[in-house]
């Protein structure tokens, strides 16, 4: 698996090719930049996984970069690291409170910082897994919907869905309390080239109902329009 790519933002040449040399020789891709201005350019380009960000910059400064990056909607997620002398506690505090994720004081050792780099990263990544998961999970009542696995569970116990079944019941469980048309529940499952046609949602819904025995109520029959997916606990 390739590497992340670290962004170094630092106007020393010297401590901008240390970072850089000992970041490549972990088989990190490098970026790097001089200024405040040419960094703010070159994260749109670059998409870094991570900025190793100094305060102290010629221009533009480290805490305008960093106002600016949280500031903005494409890449206020991407982790940073400040560099920093050690009587600037007032930037860290400032940088910290604008969303850094971490900071390091001058002068530091390219293995502390490589060391920081990986357990940021690592963080980073456990916060993403547990966010896509979170994502694939919907539980509602009795049921818990787990999309990475395409399991159906009631109370626990496993439910045996078809394709199809398991398509139409996600689409409802994730879009609790809305009516939708059979042309409606049709849509949402075509892209994946599920076999279904209008009547034979009625078909599909029944079997869903008989499958989830006791919660099968909670698939509601809206005379003349379609179905709806409901917490029966919750409209009592």
């Amino acid at each position: 698996m390739a590497k992340a790519t670290i962004m170094v933002v630092e106007d020393d040449q010297d401590i901008r090719e240390l970072i850089s040399y000992n970041l490549g020789k972990e088989g990190y891709t490098v970026v790097s930049a001089e200024s405040g201005e040419q960094a703010v350019k070159l994260i749109e380009t670059a998409n870094p996984d991570l900025i190793v960000l100094d305060i102290m910059l010629p221009g533009i400064d480290g805490i305008e970069v960093l106002r600016s990056l949280k500031q903005g909607k494409r890449h206020n997620t991407i982790p940073v690291i400040m560099a920093t002398a050690k009587s600037e506690d007032s930037d860290i505090i400032t940088g910290l409170e604008l969303g850094a994720d971490d900071y390091i004081a001058k002068p530091f050792s390219p293995k502390v910082l490589i060391a920081r780099i990986r357990s940021l990263l690592r963080r980073t990544q456990s916060r993403a897994n547990e966010t896509r998961a979170l994502d694939e999970l919907v539980h509602i009542g009795p049921l818990t919907l787990d999309a990475g696995r395409h399991e159906v569970t009631l109370e626990g116990k496993q439910i045996e869905l078809s394709a199809t079944e398991f398509a139409i019941l996600e689409f409802m469980m994730r879009n609790p309390g809305w009516v939708f048309s059979r042309n409606q529940i049709i849509d949402a499952v075509r892209g994946k080239d599920y076999p279904v046609t209008e009547r034979s949602v009625d078909v599909q819904i029944l079997g869903l109902r008989k499958k989830l025995g006791s919660a099968g109520n909670m698939i509601e029959t809206v005379r003349g329009v379609g179905y709806r997916f409901q917490d029966m606990a919750e409209s009592r």
